[in-house]
């Protein structure tokens, strides 16, 4: 008696090459991201005004978010085609090392991006007394 496994289906293929591509991008994103916290960081030093640190700190977040994306279709592609249709092998794949390792950077560059939002300066209103 023969079993037949269903294969994939079609879209998971197609999303898993997909993040496949996007998550070769991780590396360079990752580099942006460094260098955006760096010139944040060095803007929030210098003593800059209010708009230039919300400036930078924006330009941080946008940073973040693309680190993250690529991780997280990195993190994707890495836990496997099957991972995309079936919830227990995607929960295997996050425990293999492989698995682990992305499933925690994804974490920490959320947990990155969520802490630099709270900090995000805000550039006051002009008052409504002088009307």
């Amino acid at each position: 008696m023969a079993f037949f496994r269903p294969r994939v289906s079609r879209e998971a293929e197609v999303r898993y090459h997909s993040d496949q591509e996007v998550g070769k991008s991780f590396g360079s994103a990752l580099r942006k991201a460094r260098e955006a916290q760096r010139r944040y960081r060095a803007v929030q030093a210098s003593g800059a005004p209010v708009e230039e640190l919300r400036e930078a700190a924006l330009v941080l977040d946008a940073a973040l978010t693309e680190a993250l994306r690529a991780a997280e279709a990195a993190q994707r592609s890495t836990l496997g085609v099957k991972a995309y249709d079936d919830r227990i092998a995607r929960r295997k794949a996050r425990a293999t090392p492989k698995g682990a390792l992305w499933t925690d950077e994804v974490n920490r560059l959320r947990t990155l991006r969520e802490a630099n939002r709270i900090d995000i300066p805000r550039v006051p209103r002009a008052s409504a007394v002088g009307r």
